[in-house]
């Protein structure tokens, strides 16, 4: 294997480019969708089933569908119809960047939802019944105890969530977006190496998780050493 085709300065800043994209779709997905599913949550486990149904659904459809697919239908599918081409949206749903963006943020609200949703359920009564005690409000109740207990304990899954949103954005390529597996393939097609490129993209991939697991852990010991189990 010949690795040195790949420390050309045109083939470095084609990776640079792809990782630049790579890292803007997973911090406008990861971002967006936290701040999506936030409410979501709280809608889900409502008592209120115009409420709750509604995001059940949701996030039923979209984790019973491949991501690919969810991507081929915003990107492909809504050009299909006039309305949309007509419509003041189509300057954005026309630009894959916002299609590829826009399909990891509903994917990831449908995961990230769910998950804020258990860490709800498994809110200790207690810390309800503390809350009810001094007299807090609802919502006074869910901004200050509820929700960032629920955050809190969602860490470790959610760790997981944006690691696995970082490999979706590979997904990226397949509508003409030059993303890190974009440039990879560009750099098979132009040396017909077959190993080389992928293998740099690898790296780098794996490169990003080591570093999301290493702020994941930091968080973690910062914001959940009280339910760590003490000598």
């Amino acid at each position: 294997m010949d690795f040195s085709v790949l420390f050309e300065p045109a083939n470095l800043q084609l990776y640079a480019e792809g990782l630049f994209t790579t890292l803007w779709l997973l911090l406008a997905a990861v971002s967006a969708g936290l701040l999506l599913s936030i409410p979501a949550a709280v809608w889900r486990v409502s008592r209120q089933r115009w409420l709750a149904w509604p995001v059940a659904a949701y996030t039923y459809v979209v984790r019973g569908t491949p991501m690919l697919l969810q991507l081929y239908l915003i990107y492909y599918g809504l050009a299909q119809f006039d309305v949309v081409r007509d419509s003041a949206a189509w300057g954005a749903l026309s630009s894959a960047g916002f299609c590829a963006a826009l399909a990891l943020t509903l994917n990831t609200v449908a995961y990230t939802t769910e998950m804020l949703a258990g860490a709800l359920r498994a809110t200790a009564p207690g810390e309800i019944e503390a809350a009810h005690s001094v007299g807090m409000s609802r919502m006074q109740m869910l901004r200050r105890i509820v929700l960032p207990s629920a955050l809190r304990r969602s860490l470790p899954a959610y760790g997981n969530e944006v690691i696995m949103m970082l490999h979706a954005t590979s997904l990226a390529s397949t509508v003409t977006l030059l993303d890190l597996t974009a440039a990879a393939d560009r750099l098979y097609a132009n040396y017909y190496l077959p190993f080389e490129p992928f293998i740099a993209a690898a790296l780098v991939y794996i490169a990003l998780t080591f570093g999301l697991t290493r702020l994941f852990k930091a968080a973690e010991r910062r914001w959940l050493a009280h339910l760590q189990a003490r000598g």
